[in-house]
C-alpha cells in the first residue's frame, strides 16, 4: 500500500471518503446552481416588484462592486452576474422570457457593462427609499395620472446635478403635501421611452397632472415655499366660513367644522382637498363668536357634524388642538375613521344589484381591512363614472364567495351583466391604481375565467391569459389586455385564468411559465410571443387572421423555397422558440412581411421542432435570416442578414435591396437622349452616394419603379459624378424625384427630400398615373 492513497473499494462500491467527496461535490453544485438563479442572486422572491428588485440590487452593488474590492480578481465576474440579473428582472419582457426559458431565452450581452461605485451610491434610484414619493414607471404612469387625483411629478435623470440638488427639497414638499396631492418621480434613465413620449427634454422637469386636463409645467424657482405655493394653486375645494355677517350658514350632510380659527388657512385648504367629495369643510372664528361657540360646547376642538348645523345635538369630537400648528393629514386620519363604511352587500341583494349596475366590490373575510379607510374615498372618486362601490363579507356569505373562487381579500369590478361577468383587481392596493383599474375594467371586455365559463367548446375565438397574481410581468400585461379587448370588441373575447387557483386547467394546457397567453380559435391554439403591449397583441391577432409569414417544415421548404418559381424571392427566419433574440424578432418579422407583401415571400422555420433539418442546412445559431434570390440562380444560393438592427424597416430595406433592379443608371448623354428627347415617360431619382436619406430611399424608389413598370421608365442620376447635369436640371437637394413626360423638357417635382418614404412613394403613384394619361 502506498502512503497517501486510500484502500480501493471493491468493484461497484465506493469508499466512505469517496462518497463524502461526491456528496460535498453534489452539495456545492446544488448551491452553485441555486446561486445562478437570478432571484436568488439578488435575494428577492419571484413576486418582487421592480422597486424591490432595484433596492436589493443597490445594496449588493454597494458591497460587491469591484471598486470596493480592488485586490479581488473574481469581483468583476461576480458583479457582472448580479448586474445581469438586475438588468433582466427589472424589464417586464426579459423577465417573462427568463421565467419561461431561463438564461437560454436571453440575449447573452444583457448586463455586460456596469457603472462606477459612486453611481450606485449617489445616482441610482434617487427616491427609492422615500415613502411619500411614489416612483412611477411605464406600467402604472397612465393609471396614476388619470385616476382623478392630482399628481405633481418630478421627471429626473440619475446623472443630472440639478436633479440631485432638488432632491432634498422635493422630499420636504412630499412630506408637506402628504395626502393632499400625490408627489411622484419618474427615473428617465430607466424609463427613457416614457419620458420621450411625454415630451420631456430637460431635467428635472416638474409637471402637475389632473385627469382630463393638459399637464401644467412648473417654471418657477425650486425653493420649498415656491413649490408648495404652486401645488396649493390646484386645491380648489371651497372652505366655508360658517358665520357670515349675521347669518349661520346651513350645511347639510356630513360636515367638518373648525370652531376655532386656530388652524392655518392653508391647513384648512389642504384638509378640504383631502376630504373632497366626502366631507364639506367649514370654520368659525370663536374669538369673535364666543357665545355661539359656547353653545356648541367647543373647547379648542374639531368636530364632525352629521346633521344640519342648527339642529345638531351630539357632535363627535375627534381631535383636541393643544398647539397652533398641526398637519392636515393627522386631522384627516382622525376624521375618516368616523365616516360610514362602504354599503354592505349580502347574498340576497348581490345578484339583483349587480344585474343592472356596475359595481366595484371589496371582498373581505371578517378582519379589519388595513386599507378600508382609504376605500371609503372610492365612492366619491368613481361617482362620475357611474360605478357603485360596496363590500361583501365572505365570512358571512361564504358560499357566494366560494362560487366566485374568491379565496382572500380583494377588489373586483362587476360590469352590470350579472354575477359571471367580473374582473378581479391584481394591482397595487392604492387608490390611484384601484380607480384606474375600475375605470378601465368597466369599458374593457376582459372576464375572470372560472371552470364554469372557461371556453372549452371554443365556438368563438378567445384570448386566454394564464397568469399568477404574484408574477409582476403578469400584472403588467393585464392593462394591455384591457386596451386590446376594446379594439377587438365583437371580434374576439378576452379572459384571464388564475393558475394559483385553477391548477388543473393550467396543467391541462401544459402551462409552465407565466404569463402565457393563448389564442383559442376553434380547434387551433396559438401561443402569443411578443412584447407586453396592446399593439403587439393586436398585430399578432391580425397576423393570425391574415398570416403574412408562411410556417415552413422540411417538406414545404424543399417544395416552396428550393423549388421556387423563376422570379420568386424568399426571406426565411430560422429560429428556436427558447431563443430570446428570436422572440424579439418575431413581431418585427411579421411586420416586415406585411411591408414587402406581393414582392417577397416570407417564411419561418422552427429549428427546435426540425432540428436535424436545420443542421442539414448549415444553421448553427439563432436567429438566422436568409434571403433566397430569384431563379435561375442555384436553388441553394442565399444571402445571410448580418445587420445590427433587426427592426421591420431595417429588414425591409435589406430585403428590397436584393430585388432585381428595374431602374437604370443614367449618364449626361442618356439623360439628354432618352429622357429629354426620347419617346418615353420617365421618373427619375436624383441622388448622391454619400447622402444617407438617398441610401434609405433607394429601395423605395425600386418599389415605385416596379409599380409603374410598363407605363413609365425609371432612372437614377448620380449627382456627385454628374454634378453639372444635376445643376442644369435645377436639382438643389438630395434625393429629389421628378417626372418627365415624353418629348419635352417640362418636368414635375414630385417629392421634397424629407418626403422620401414608402408613404411618399404611394403618394406619387396617382400623380404619375394622371400625368401619364394626359401625356399619352
Amino acid at each position: 500500500m502506498f502512503c497517501g492513497l486510500e484502500p480501493r473499494a471493491p468493484s461497484g462500491h465506493r469508499s466512505l471518503p469517496q462518497m463524502k467527496l461526491l456528496l460535498v461535490g453534489w452539495l456545492l453544485a446544488s448551491v452553485w446552481a441555486e446561486a445562478q438563479d437570478y432571484y436568488n442572486l439578488l435575494g428577492v422572491g419571484r413576486e418582487a416588484t421592480v422597486r424591490e428588485i432595484r433596492q436589493a440590487f443597490k445594496k449588493l452593488a454597494l458591497t460587491m462592486h469591484p471598486d470596493k474590492k480592488p485586490n479581488d480578481k473574481s469581483a468583476h465576474d461576480a458583479f457582472l452576474k448580479i448586474n445581469r440579473a438586475y438588468e433582466v428582472l427589472k424589464d417586464e419582457d426579459l423577465r417573462k422570457k427568463y421565467d419561461k426559458y431561463g438564461e437560454k431565452g436571453l440575449d447573452e450581452q444583457q448586463g455586460g457593462r456596469y457603472e462606477s461605485w459612486n453611481y450606485y451610491r449617489y445616482d441610482f434610484g434617487i427616491y427609492d427609499e422615500d415613502l411619500e414619493i411614489i416612483t412611477l414607471d411605464r406600467g402604472d404612469f397612465d393609471a396614476a395620472v388619470n385616476s382623478g387625483e392630482i399628481w405633481f411629478i418630478n421627471f429626473y435623470f440619475p446623472r443630472c446635478s440639478h436633479c440631485h440638488q432638488l432632491a432634498p427639497t422635493w422630499r420636504e414638499v412630499a412630506k408637506e403635501m402628504d395626502g393632499v396631492i400625490r408627489i411622484g418621480a419618474v427615473n428617465c434613465g430607466d424609463n427613457g421611452h416614457l419620458c420621450r413620449s411625454k415630451g420631456i427634454n430637460s431635467y428635472p422637469s416638474l409637471y402637475v397632472y389632473r385627469a382630463g386636463q393638459k399637464p401644467e409645467k412648473y417654471f418657477g424657482d425650486r425653493s420649498k415655499d415656491s413649490l408648495l405655493q404652486f401645488s396649493m394653486h390646484f386645491i380648489t375645494t371651497t372652505v366655508t366660513e360658517l358665520w357670515q355677517g349675521k347669518t349661520l350658514v346651513l350645511m347639510f350632510g356630513i360636515i367638518v367644522s373648525f370652531l376655532l380659527d386656530c388652524l392655518e388657512s392653508q391647513t384648512r385648504q389642504k384638509l378640504a382637498g383631502m376630504m373632497e367629495g366626502l366631507v364639506r369643510v367649514g370654520w368659525m372664528d370663536c374669538s369673535s363668536k364666543a357665545a355661539l361657540c359656547e353653545g356648541f360646547q367647543v373647547n379648542f376642538s374639531i368636530i364632525i357634524i352629521l346633521e344640519d348645523i342648527q339642529t345638531i345635538k351630539n357632535p363627535i369630537y375627534i381631535y383636541t388642538l393643544l398647539y397652533i400648528y398641526i398637519r392636515a393629514v393627522k386631522i384627516y386620519n382622525q376624521i375618516i375613521n368616523h365616516l360610514p363604511d362602504l354599503p354592505l352587500l349580502t347574498k340576497d341583494t348581490f345578484q339583483s344589484q349587480l344585474a343592472h349596475h356596475r359595481w366595484l366590490v371589496s371582498f373581505t373575510f371578517g378582519e379589519k381591512n388595513t386599507a378600508s379607510n382609504e376605500h371609503k374615498k372610492l365612492k366619491a372618486m368613481l361617482r362620475n363614472d357611474h360605478i357603485q362601490v360596496g363590500r361583501l363579507d365572505c365570512m358571512v356569505d361564504a358560499e357566494l364567495c366560494l362560487s366566485l373562487y374568491i379565496q382572500k381579500s380583494c377588489l373586483a369590478v362587476f360590469k352590470g351583466m350579472g354575477v359571471s361577468d367580473f374582473e378581479v383587481h391584481h394591482g397595487k392596493n392604492v387608490l390611484y391604481n384601484i380607480v384606474g383599474f375600475a375605470r378601465e375594467s368597466v369599458s374593457a371586455h376582459v372576464t375572470t375565467l372560472l371552470p364554469d365559463n372557461f371556453p372549452s367548446d371554443r365556438k368563438e375565438p378567445w384570448l386566454v391569459d394564464f397568469f399568477t397574481p404574484w408574477c409582476p410581468p403578469c400584472r403588467a400585461l393585464l392593462p394591455e389586455l384591457r386596451k386590446a379587448s376594446i379594439q377587438l370588441a365583437g371580434q374576439m373575447r378576452f379572459g384571464t385564468l388564475d393558475c394559483t387557483i385553477h391548477h388543473h386547467l393550467c396543467s391541462m394546457y401544459k402551462i409552465q411559465a407565466y404569463p402565457t397567453t393563448v389564442i383559442f380559435n376553434r380547434s387551433s391554439l396559438h401561443e402569443y410571443e411578443g412584447q407586453h403591449s396592446a399593439d403587439g397583441i393586436l398585430e399578432f391577432i391580425q397576423d393570425l387572421a391574415s398570416p403574412s409569414v408562411s410556417v415552413l417544415d422540411p417538406e414545404s421548404f424543399q417544395r416552396r423555397v428550393k423549388g421556387r418559381a423563376g422570379g420568386e424571392i424568399w426571406a426565411v427566419d430560422f429560429y428556436a422558440p427558447w431563443c430570446g433574440p428570436c422572440q424579439a424578432l418575431l413581431p418585427e418579422w411579421r411586420r416586415m412581411a406585411r411591408l414587402v407583401a406581393g414582392q417577397v415571400m416570407v417564411g419561418s422555420m422552427d429549428c427546435q421542432k426540425h432540428q436535424s433539418f436545420c443542421r442539414s442546412q448549415g444553421v448553427r445559431a439563432y436567429p438566422e435570416i436568409r434571403l433566397y434570390p430569384s431563379q435561375p440562380s442555384p436553388a441553394d444560393t442565399y444571402m445571410t442578414y448580418s445587420g445590427w438592427n433587426r427592426d421591420a424597416q431595417s429588414l425591409r430595406m435589406w430585403t428590397l435591396s436584393a430585388l432585381p433592379r428595374v431602374s437604370v443608371d443614367l449618364s449626361p448623354e442618356s439623360f439628354r437622349d432618352l429622357v429629354l428627347l426620347g419617346p418615353d415617360h420617365w421618373v427619375l431619382d436624383f441622388y448622391a452616394p454619400w447622402c444617407g436619406p438617398c441610401q434609405h430611399f433607394a429601395p423605395e424608389f425600386e418599389v415605385l419603379a416596379r409599380m409603374v413598370k410598363g407605363e413609365v421608365r425609371s432612372g437614377k442620376l448620380d449627382c456627385q459624378a454628374h454634378q453639372q447635369t444635376c445643376q442644369s436640371a435645377g436639382i438643389t437637394a438630395y434625393p429629389t424625384v421628378r417626372f418627365y413626360p415624353h418629348l419635352g423638357t417640362r418636368r414635375v417635382s414630385l417629392l421634397r427630400p424629407e418626403g422620401m418614404t414608402m408613404a411618399g412613394v404611394l403618394y406619387i403613384i396617382p400623380f404619375i398615373t394622371q400625368l401619364h394619361a394626359k401625356n399619352k
